[in-house]
């Protein structure tokens, strides 16, 4: 009964990030191809972001994710930037 309470807690816990990540790869399949691929940045930032989420969670990923996409324009040289 215990671990199945963990279980669950653990589920919980982890469906913020799931969340998120799940709506980065709706981008990644739908407007991504529209826009076309423009990142100047290795790995990408969509990338970026659920490897920042899966890393530091939801929020801390997150707002690493965000000012990652940022920091992605044309005057910045952009590269290899992993999270």
């Amino acid at each position: 009964m215990k671990q199945i309470a963990l279980q669950i807690g653990r589920m919980l816990y982890q469906l913020p990030a799931r969340i998120l990540i799940g709506l980065v790869r709706i981008y990644q399949m739908t407007l991504s191809h529209l826009i076309g691929r423009q990142c100047r940045f290795h790995p990408t930032c969509s990338e970026y972001f659920i490897q920042a989420v899966k890393k530091y969670g939801a929020i801390r990923g997150s707002c690493k994710g965000i000012l990652r996409i940022c920091r992605c324009h044309p005057f910045h040289p952009g590269g290899y930037d992993p999270p």
